[in-house]
């Protein structure tokens, strides 16, 4: 017993030299790809980026805490803190009965002529916030150690991918399908290799994420076209025509369908490669075919608790939308259909789609590296040892 667990717990699944040659090839053909989408949009410019003001002309936005509220009216007097422009000031109502305010309230406010009222612009959310990165950074060092280090740093320069290329070069009038690709995929490269470490397990992960974002990337270019999808919310829809005319919104839509679903795909795909390298660490007798179909046991399952992720990710982001539509005496085929609700219907169901792709390519992908690199057995022994169940690390094998 003591030798087969030494034996089950040291084995560790590899690729062969000819298969870790093949895999980085591959990786570097989607790199290559990356870098000519990325030569080909990279933004002229990015005088775009904080080139337009909220306030008015001469405006002043200013911090304050509230000092008293009239609950008649629903005017307030606010403490100014910003530095020059310290002491009390009367703030005109909000104008919005949500928006009710309380003394000791930490509030941002506009300044529009010294002789008016304030007019209140929002509340001051800056130390909760905080607290909570703090809190969510702690954590993931806590319980992931460097892995979690890893991820992070992956997330802040795949957010500086989308700040300093996805953005401006949106603006530019760059084409929105080659754009989200190249961010997706260049994002991908980042986090999976910093958070996971360059290796044939993170590089399956990385080729399966890759070919489901091809299949989302595809359909997504129809669906957004053959469905009309409108691109975004109608009042962001006004702002940024009128700021850039050169925007395809219907474009920008697609752009964002491609990085919407890119977070869900990573996830599936990395759990995917995990699953069939800790089978093939189990059982080093299982060979790709076998490994392939122990590990679509676990991808389907997978994929139905994702989907319904998916799902109810959606509609809890829409969910005031969704109530808004449903005060209306409208048939529900046609609330579903309406511009406000198509786009996460599409959304969901492309990603779906994508995401039900990726899984069993990663999963073959997966089977063919651990099952020709884990000196698997051979094929006359297949039907039996595929039914046996996997053997516990401390107990001798039954197969």
């Amino acid at each position: 017993m003591g030798a087969g667990h030494s034996h089950l717990t040291e084995h560790r699944p590899a690729a062969t030299p000819a298969t870790t040659r093949l895999l980085w090839a591959l990786v570097a053909g989607v790199v290559a790809a990356v870098a000519v989408g990325a030569y080909l949009t990279w933004p002229s410019s990015w005088d775009v980026l904080g080139s337009e003001s909220l306030l008015y002309e001469d405006a002043t936005r200013v911090e304050g805490v509230v000092v008293s509220v009239d609950d008649a009216t629903g005017a307030s007097v606010v403490d100014v803190t910003t530095e020059g422009w310290e002491g009390e000031r009367d703030m005109s109502p909000t104008g919005n009965r949500a928006l009710e305010l309380e003394a000791g309230d930490t509030v941002v406010a506009v300044e529009v002529a010294p002789d008016q009222p304030l007019v209140f612009s929002d509340f001051q959310r800056d130390p909760p916030i905080l607290a909570l990165l703090i809190v969510y950074v702690v954590l993931v060092l806590a319980v992931a150690w460097w892995r979690g280090l890893g991820a992070l740093v992956g997330l802040v320069l795949a957010f500086g991918i989308i700040g300093f290329y996805t953005v401006p070069a949106l603006f530019d009038g760059a084409n929105p399908a080659i754009v989200g690709l190249v961010t997706s995929a260049g994002a991908l490269f980042v986090l999976l290799y910093v958070a996971h470490g360059p290796n044939a397990r993170t590089t399956t992960a990385y080729l399966g994420t890759i070919a489901g974002l091809l299949m989302t990337a595809l359909l997504g270019t129809w669906a957004v076209s053959a469905a009309q999808i409108p691109g975004v919310p109608s009042e962001a829809e006004v702002n940024l025509d009128f700021l850039e005319g050169r925007l395809s919104l219907s474009g920008l839509a697609l752009c964002g369908l491609m990085i919407a679903g890119l977070g869900v795909l990573n996830d599936v795909t990395i759990t995917q490669a995990s699953a069939v390298w800790e089978l093939g660490a189990a059982r080093s007798d299982l060979g790709p075919w076998q490994l392939f179909r122990r590990g679509m046991r676990i991808g389907r399952d997978h994929i139905a608790s994702t989907v319904y992720t998916i799902a109810f990710a959606y509609v809890g982001a829409s969910l005031p939308l969704i109530m808004l539509i449903a005060v209306y005496d409208s048939p529900l085929s046609t609330a579903i259909t309406s511009s406000e609700i198509a786009g996460e219907v599409v959304r969901t169901l492309v990603g779906s789609i994508g995401l039900v792709l990726a899984v069993p390519l990663t999963t073959a992908i997966g089977a063919l590296i651990v099952g020709i690199g884990g000196e698997a057995g051979d094929d006359a022994t297949a039907g039996s040892r595929d039914e046996a169940p996997v053997a516990d690390p401390g107990e001798p094998s039954t197969a």
